[in-house]
């Protein structure tokens, strides 16, 4: 059996660090690089992260988007990339943002499954068809040892025209957080009221042996934290490092040492490339800021 996506995490994160790198062969920084963009700079590309940062990075997080750009052969790309990713020890994090309903959402998270020739050890998915929906993405995890991280305060300038709307008293921002806290929670199921946060406060909060699989991504360049992380059980995905704007500090701020924090950074260090030793000590970098 699989380990819970959640204790390898909470592994990776003691030997690693918790540094995540995102994966954007984005067409700009393809010809950044002097690659074509095409099918086969995807590959050269891909190529040259996976071998510069598998080896060292807790968490690698390729966009599936830059690679259905370009059908099969991208496709075929990302697969390998995923395979060998995994084989030097990072964890896979494929960015889907998929959402759906039934068994259209129960297929998209057949990405996890440990038969899939592309299996990945966890992925983000989108809530707005409603918590309900991703149940089957729930059930697939858990039998699989996958992990999900669920888009719930992210920072994008419009965020909050949905996120801050209320269901009640609550923000929809802050059901997506309790409704992963539910799922982190023993003997939680689906049809029980939605566990108190005021109630957990006191769970631990840092990575360990009882890391959940289930997190939520936060941005880190929001101003306020303004949904309330107590004992989520789960990771927190924190994009938006680097170029986007996002600080270690920032990262302090908000979640001090409230949360389970994986802190994603891209083009920062992705703009150091094609050259190896450059990606590799502009992860290191990173690493260093966070770790101190």
């Amino acid at each position: 059996m699989t380990a819970p996506f959640g204790q390898r995490l909470a592994d990776a994160v003691a030997s690693r660090g918790p540094l995540c790198v995102g994966i954007d062969p984005h067409a700009a920084l393809l010809d950044a690089w002097g690659l074509p963009d095409s099918a086969d700079g995807v590959a050269r590309f891909t190529d040259a992260v996976v071998d510069a940062l598998a080896g060292s990075v807790a968490v690698l997080k390729p966009q599936i988007a830059f690679y259905e750009r370009f059908g099969s052969r991208g496709l075929a790309v990302l697969e390998e990339g995923v395979a060998r990713a995994r084989a030097a020890g990072a964890l896979v994090l494929l960015d889907a943002k998929r959402g759906d309903i039934g068994s259209t959402m129960a297929a998209y998270a057949d990405y996890l499954r440990s038969d899939h020739p592309m299996r990945v050890d966890a992925m983000t998915i989108s809530p707005y068809l409603g918590p309900g929906s991703l149940q089957p993405a729930v059930d697939t995890a858990r039998q699989h040892g996958g992990g999900l991280f669920v888009l719930a305060r992210t920072s994008n300038p419009d965020a909050g025209t949905l996120q801050h709307a209320l269901v009640g008293d609550r923000s929809v921002a802050q059901v997506v957080v309790d409704t992963v806290r539910g799922w982190n929670t023993p003997g939680w199921v689906v049809g029980d009221p939605l566990p108190d946060p005021g109630a957990l406060r006191d769970l631990a909060t840092g990575f360990g042996p009882s890391t959940g699989s289930f997190g939520v991504v936060v941005g880190a360049t929001l101003r306020d934290l303004d949904v309330d992380l107590s004992g989520l059980g789960g990771p927190v995905l924190a994009p938006g490092l680097g170029a986007q704007g996002g600080t270690v500090a920032d990262l302090r701020r908000l979640f001090g040492d409230r949360a389970a924090v994986v802190p994603t950074v891209s083009r920062d260090v992705l703009g150091a490339g094609p050259d190896a030793t450059a990606l590799r000590v502009a992860a290191e970098r990173w690493a260093e800021a966070l770790a101190a």
